[in-house]
């Protein structure tokens, strides 16, 4: 039988629920605004999805912050190549 303390979710688990739910809004509000067919809902949407990005990463900083995300730091030249690639993708579309 489980007791209330095993149900129970530490701050770990708790800032992680949150982050995950952040990400999973962000993803919401990124498809109802690619397919928004009014001016003044996508705005209203593009705000509110801005305003989650900002809790998405407040939620991050404090995970990273008590150890409990660890971030790898990027070797500049890895940062290059994906930039490179990105440009090359982009100038592809661009042309389209």
């Amino acid at each position: 039988m489980q007791t209330k303390r095993d149900m129970t979710l530490n701050e770990q688990d708790s800032l992680q629920d949150m982050l995950d739910c952040e990400k999973q809004l962000l993803g919401f509000y990124d498809t109802a605004i690619r397919e928004g067919s009014s001016k003044n809902l996508r705005k209203e949407l593009l705000r509110s999805y801005a305003d989650c990005a900002d809790n998405q990463f407040s939620v991050f900083q404090e995970m990273k912050m008590r150890g409990y995300y660890q971030v790898q730091p990027v070797q500049k030249q890895q940062l290059d190549t994906k930039i490179d690639s990105f440009k090359k993708i982009e100038k592809q579309l661009m042309q389209k």
